[in-house]
């Protein structure tokens, strides 16, 4: 039996006034999803417990089969053990956005969230920001490293009392004033960041492209070194993430999954959508029972409030990777089930995540005559359609592997 799961980041959205009151997926031509939706079990799931921040850690521990309200430490220190951060009891990871806030403000309190991921920085540039904030701010007990694209970690062992921070995503327009860390030593090291990156070359030369700068960092989501059972002992598969994020890869790498690197995954709407399908193939290929294909891009589109794109990120993950990992599972010979759900919404409307059901379909391939007599796989759609709601996120994968 072969598993088969495609998440699509913040898939989910609210209507669109200027779509005639629909959602990205009813507005998305996804033929391949309608089709398996119509013969599947579909449903609703709460992702995120209640009282729980609707992040991407979150809710993808959910997904998995953690239940976050135990085992969700900050997404930090899951994406240090992405980058391969050895943490000790005694280090505490942050998250290091490189982001852009306004610069015709001289005070930084009065300064706007512009962009919480400067334009989606490429890695490249931003390891060269990186390597200067942590020439200047680094020091024996605090690092700085280089993740993927805007999305960065900064280690601190035995760091000052930590104070509540702000997601550089949920203020974008903002002025970031009432939102800076209460701590002087963060809000110190903030300010510092932008007097050593608002003039760094690779700034100057993205203004001059008239791309956003990445003139500042902001730190937020603070753990400790995180702990999974393992996910193929507790589910008795053989099991792999397919992904481009250093979170997902994170959990991955904790729960002791495989997280093989794809080239030209980047996390956002021109990620390579068919080496993600060519990578899955590859991993069933080689052995894997389970393969967890994560995508972010429709959720950066809605943090971006790109409809267009979010709309097209739907239908490339319909036709560049659901349609030939279904066809290589078609002849591979063996029975397969297929579970395809967002994590979260995230509302064009909105620009960040909220905490709300999303639908879900599980397709099995000896079920091939079940008929849900639903035939779009949208939000709207599965909640009319069907009587499933799963009141919690962990009882999606007992279920999907059952």
């Amino acid at each position: 039996m072969k598993y088969f799961v495609l998440l699509g980041d913040g898939m989910a959205d609210w209507p669109l006034e200027d779509y005639a009151s629909r959602t990205p997926l009813q507005l998305a031509v996804k033929p391949m999803m309608d089709e398996l939706c119509a013969h599947s079990l579909c449903g609703m799931v709460m992702t995120v417990p209640e009282g729980m921040v609707p992040e991407s850690d979150t809710a993808n521990l959910g997904v998995l089969g953690y239940d976050p309200r135990v085992y969700s430490k900050g997404r930090s220190p899951l994406e240090a053990a992405s980058i391969g951060l050895d943490m000790q009891p005694d280090d505490v990871a942050f998250r290091c956005n490189l982001l852009t806030i306004s610069e015709e403000e001289r005070d930084y309190e009065k300064k706007r969230m512009i962009d919480h991921g400067a334009d989606e920085i490429t890695t490249e540039e931003a390891d060269q920001l990186i390597r200067a904030l942590q020439e200047k701010l680094g020091t024996d007990k605090r690092r700085f490293y280089t993740g993927v694209s805007y999305r960065h970690c900064m280690l601190w062992k035995n760091p000052p009392k930590i104070p509540d921070f702000s997601r550089p995503h949920d203020i974008l327009g903002l002025c970031v004033g009432d939102y800076l860390p209460e701590s002087k030593e963060y809000l110190d090291l903030q300010k510092a960041s932008y007097e050593i990156l608002v003039d760094h070359p690779v700034n100057l030369e993205r203004k001059k492209q008239g791309l956003h700068p990445a003139n500042s960092a902001w730190f937020w989501s603070p753990g400790k070194k995180p702990q999974l059972p393992n996910f193929n002992e507790r589910f008795h598969v053989r099991g792999t993430v397919i992904a481009a994020v250093d979170l997902i890869r994170g959990i991955a790498k904790v729960a002791g999954l495989d997280a093989p690197f794809v080239r030209g995954a980047t996390g956002t709407f021109d990620t390579n959508y068919d080496a993600k399908s060519y990578a899955a193939i590859t991993a069933f290929m080689n052995g894997s029972d389970f393969v967890y294909l994560h995508v972010e891009a429709p959720d950066e589109c809605g943090h971006r409030a790109e409809a267009d794109h979010k709309i097209m990120s739907i239908e490339f993950l319909d036709q560049l990777i659901l349609k030939p990992v279904k066809e290589y599972l078609d002849g591979c010979g063996d029975d397969y089930r297929i579970l395809v759900l967002p994590d979260h919404p995230t509302p064009i409307a909105k620009r960040t995540h909220t905490r709300e059901a999303v639908p879900f379909f599980i397709y099995d391939s000896r079920e091939k005559d079940r008929v849900s007599g639903i035939t779009c796989y949208s939000e709207k759609d599965v909640k009319a359609g069907s009587d499933l709601y799963l009141e919690e996120g962990t009882e999606l994968m007992p279920l999907f592997l059952q």
